[in-house]
């Protein structure tokens, strides 16, 4: 029976408004709420069912983050997965670096299925479930709304622009999941309790001999420009001069 590894990053809760700091340099993540990024939650969620079909035998999740980033990963043993890797690093981990560190675990753990959400929250790159697949050198399926499982294949239905598509992939192979894949199960008390024992191993960037080092170097951050007061407009006329006072059309 196959394992199936799934990414759980550790972002700002999608119900918090995010905070630019006054100096720019960052976000304001002290004493603001950190959940499991909804796509991950996803990804964990389909796993968990396909485990349930009886088409895998473990379900392992994966952080790479702080020490805090053991919360989240406790709330994915809680919801079902077997036992959890954390690689602790208080540095900043860019796609590419999270995909070589993902594909030394996949030569430990040796996965059929390797689930990630199409995308972080917190950064929008939509990148490394396809760096990995190309350093796995193993098919991807990108932006999964049903994954159907037959034997060493995997049947992805996908949307595109012009509708969805539904393509076949070998495993092993690395699927990312998009927001109309499942909706995540809530997590019960007792669940909590039993999360409490299940196994949580802490490794070291170190440990996996990958770089951290940065691509890119982030000179400031803004926040958005507030939204202007609107105007009321008799008619159609009125709404095209005001549009063309503004340069808009």
């Amino acid at each position: 029976m196959s394992k199936i590894l799934v990414g759980l990053k550790r972002v700002v809760d999608y119900n918090v408004r995010v905070r630019v700091k006054p100096d720019g340099t960052g976000i304001v993540t002290d004493g603001v709420k950190m959940s499991i990024n909804p796509f991950d939650e996803i990804a964990l969620e389909e796993a968990l069912r396909i485990k349930e079909k009886g088409a895998a035998a473990e379900v392992i999740v994966v952080g790479i983050g702080p020490a805090d980033a053991q919360q989240q990963l406790r709330t994915g043993l809680a919801m079902g997965a077997d036992r959890a890797i954390l690689v602790q690093t208080d540095a900043t981990v860019e796609p590419l670096a999270a995909a070589r560190i993902f594909l030394q675990l996949i030569e430990k753990e040796s996965p059929q299925i390797v689930l990630l959400g199409k995308q972080g929250i917190d950064d929008d790159n939509n990148q490394t479930g396809q760096m990995l697949a190309a350093l796995w050198n193993r098919p991807q399926a990108t932006f999964a709304s049903k994954v159907e499982l037959d034997g060493a294949k995997a049947r992805i239905t996908r949307e595109v622009d012009a509708g969805l598509e539904t393509i076949e992939v070998d495993l092993p192979a690395v699927i990312t999941s998009d927001l109309r894949l499942n909706e995540p199960r809530y997590v019960k008390l007792p669940d909590i309790m039993k999360a409490k024992k299940k196994p949580l191993d802490v490794l070291s960037i170190a440990d996996l001999g990958v770089s951290t080092d940065s691509q890119f170097k982030t000179l400031k951050y803004d926040p958005p420009a507030g939204r202007q007061k609107g105007i009321m407009v008799k008619d159609v006329a009125e709404l095209v001069a005001a549009l063309k006072q503004k340069g808009l059309v």
